[in-house]
């Protein structure tokens, strides 16, 4: 029995809000159970200096948590004067997983940076994130086709994130955190609409798994990405 009740391949409530960040260009707030970010897409007419007459683009995030959007307050890093290590490798997987729905040929010589912020922390922030982030990319890239700044849509396809995990023996999807804490084993799935996947985070917190655990993980984590890019599906409707 799951601490939440749900069964093994249940997720938490989604709920994704469109537009609720008004100068940003693409934004939304994505709800996953108890965790809660907020995902801002801002677009430049310049790319990073080194892909400066390239003419490619860039998609790059950042990713932070709020003081009180756990149990405890985390102090912000901006008044410890760096960001910590955490931190630093979940916005550089934010940002690979986007870039990798994105034709940055088709995108241009410009760069859209997704901001995610963890408004409430209840585990899977960075699924959260990058599920959401992926909202605030498509919208941003919608007003570039809008406007006619760019010829062809650079959004190649869907991309969402889900957690999966062992727990008390048995293979769970969209784990929380009280789940998340005890889990023999823990992993992160990044998939696309078509079922391709972009990456694949595991690691045995408490005890090894084997082939066929993996398998039954990766099973789940291609039906929770489906129901959360139907979430998307529903949100841009």
């Amino acid at each position: 029995m799951r601490p939440s009740g749900r069964k093994p391949d249940q997720l938490r409530p989604v709920t994704i809000e469109t537009g609720v960040a008004r100068h940003a260009e693409g934004s939304c707030l994505i709800r996953m159970g108890d965790t809660h970010v907020l995902c801002t897409a801002t677009i430049e007419d310049r790319p990073p200096p080194f892909l400066k007459n390239t003419g490619l683009g860039w998609v790059t995030a950042e990713y932070g948590m709020l003081p009180r959007a756990t149990a405890t307050r985390n102090r912000r890093e901006a008044t410890v004067g760096k960001q910590a290590g955490r931190t630093v490798e979940i916005q550089r997987l934010i940002g690979r997983a986007l870039r990798a729905g994105v034709d940055r040929a088709a995108l241009g010589e410009r760069q859209i940076t997704i901001d995610c912020d963890v408004l409430q922390a209840d585990g899977g922030t960075r699924c959260a994130a990058i599920t959401g982030g992926w909202v605030a990319l498509r919208l941003a890239a919608d007003r570039l086709l809008k406007a006619r700044l760019i010829a062809s849509d650079p959004v190649l396809d869907h991309v969402a994130a889900v957690s999966c995990g062992i727990y008390a023996g048995q293979p769970l999807l969209d784990l929380d955190y009280a789940e998340d804490s005890e889990a023999g084993t823990d992993g992160n799935f990044v998939l696309t609409g078509r079922g391709e996947l972009i990456e694949v985070q595991m690691s045995a917190e408490g005890a090894t798994f084997s082939r066929g655990q993996m398998a039954a993980l990766l099973d789940l984590a291609e039906a929770g990405a489906a129901a959360l890019i139907a979430a998307q599906k529903a949100a841009l409707a």
